[in-house]
């Protein structure tokens, strides 16, 4: 062991395309859902703690307000899970500067728990393969897995079995953020609500959205995002609804809600067209903030080394 700690990056991630399944016998929907990483980022730094301290989670970053530093925390499983797997020292201080929102939609906890893999892998020299680290990410939530690949990829079963996206082109984002999260549980419910009585197709992959990614053509990329889950986050947050038409009022070749929400994703022409949109998004009064971000982006990867 050659450092004392590591600092991992990890990205958020939007859904291009979520398509949602109906509810199974197990509590669970099959979704198929195509992941973009985006450039905005948790840092995830892993040390050696003192002896006989076990693991300590901190927190610091923009978004950090209200998440739990116990069990909870993805990452503090994710921690567990490791030293548990590989029979490692529980004695560990993690921190988490968190950029990424938090109840989201955009995987923010999945994203630190990734880091954390990723991280103890570096920091005890374990040498995972990157296949290896995706299936102990698949063990603590469905979006796990992909904070570690990163990029563009297809995502299948419960979003876990990852496949590369064949994708051209970079993309330009702007997020409309929420001043309070939703609970994904509920908007999946919400979803179940709006959708009885009706006959629910085995959810597939959108063949016009993944020849735009082949293509790297934005305008044909707006024209096919889709989400199955935003009418249930539009109907728990009515407030979405007016977001969504603003954006498209000022130009986004496209928009979505990201996930199960609140937060909306507008897909700009370039970056001077983003910029224009974040200033009038900003002014609307409809929003709590606004971020840019462009993608795909790498997965979780290590920027220092403490």
């Amino acid at each position: 062991m050659s450092t004392s700690g590591v600092v991992v990056r990890v990205p958020a991630k939007i859904n291009l395309q979520l398509a949602v399944g109906p509810l199974g016998s197990d509590g669970f929907h099959e979704v198929t859902t195509v992941f973009q990483a985006i450039s905005l980022f948790d840092d995830v730094s892993v040390k050696f703690a003192q002896e006989n301290s076990g693991i300590l989670l901190s927190l610091s970053g923009s978004t950090s307000g209200g998440v739990p530093i116990n069990n909870e925390n993805l990452a503090m499983r994710a921690a567990k899970l490791m030293t548990e797997k590989f029979d490692l020292s529980t004695d560990l201080a993690i921190h988490l500067k968190k950029e990424i929102p938090v109840a989201g939609g955009m995987a923010g906890g999945s994203a630190d728990a990734a880091g954390v893999i990723v991280a103890m892998d570096a920091l005890f020299e374990i040498g995972l393969s990157r296949d290896e680290m995706e299936g102990i990410a698949a063990k603590l939530g469905s979006d796990v897995p992909f904070g570690i690949s990163g990029g563009t990829a297809i995502g299948r079963g419960r979003g876990d079995q990852l496949t590369p996206a064949l994708s051209r082109g970079n993309y330009h984002w702007v997020l409309a953020l929420s001043s309070q999260g939703l609970s994904t549980p509920a908007v999946y419910q919400e979803c179940d609500r709006l959708r009885e009585g009706l006959d629910i197709a085995q959810p597939q992959v959108s063949e016009s959205m993944m020849q735009a990614l082949r293509a790297g053509d934005p305008t044909a990329l707006g024209a096919a995002l889709s989400n199955d889950l935003q009418a249930a986050a539009c109907s728990l947050r009515p407030a979405l609804r007016l977001v969504l038409d603003v954006g498209r009022d000022y130009g986004a070749l496209g928009v979505i809600v990201s996930g199960s929400g609140p937060t909306v994703a507008f897909l700009a022409e370039d970056e001077e067209k983003s910029m224009d949109l974040t200033v009038a998004l900003s002014s609307s009064g409809v929003v709590a903030g606004v971020v840019r971000a462009s993608g795909p982006v790498h997965g979780a990867r290590v920027v220092e080394t403490l």
